[in-house]
């Protein structure tokens, strides 16, 4: 399992080196030191919300290598019953600027593609089978639909 060197959803930013040959996007201030997995997610055409996603114990790296995507991370006062009162992060995570959300245990997360041929990587600090003992599902809208309102952005 994570360390849990951060105790809220933490965005390290990264960036991109180009000259004549191409470009190099990178991330440098995310380590694999507690990804156990990742897995990639890639939506059909229609682009659907996908969320929310919790674990007390799993942390989760988010990267977008491909497209761009909103992502939304909300605390979890309860692992069955959280409050509808917190408020959702929102964070919007694109190829364009590369970067590594951080949403430790403890927070449910989910995401809507901003763009067709998005793709999402999850690198995950528990094993499936951990993970499987500590999810929490809960409706896209279980905080508000406006959480995925991208006119707000």
């Amino acid at each position: 399992m994570t360390t849990n060197y951060h105790k809220k959803p933490t965005l390290l930013e990264g960036g991109v080196a180009a000259d004549k040959r191409g470009q190099v996007s990178f991330v440098n201030d995310f380590g694999f030191e507690d990804v156990v997995r990742f897995y990639m997610v890639e939506n059909s055409a229609e682009e659907p919300i996908r969320a929310f996603h919790g674990h007390m114990k799993e942390a989760k790296y988010v990267f977008v290598p491909s497209g761009s995507a909103l992502v939304a991370a909300v605390k979890l006062d309860d692992a069955k019953t959280p409050s509808t009162l917190e408020i959702p992060q929102r964070f919007v995570l694109s190829a364009k600027k590369p970067s590594v959300l951080y949403i430790p245990g403890g927070y449910a997360n989910g995401f809507r593609a901003l763009e067709p041929n998005t793709k999402v990587i999850f690198f995950a600090t528990a094993s499936v089978e951990e993970s499987k003992a500590d999810d929490y599902r809960f409706p896209h809208d279980y905080w508000g639909d406006d959480v995925w309102d991208v006119d707000t952005l």
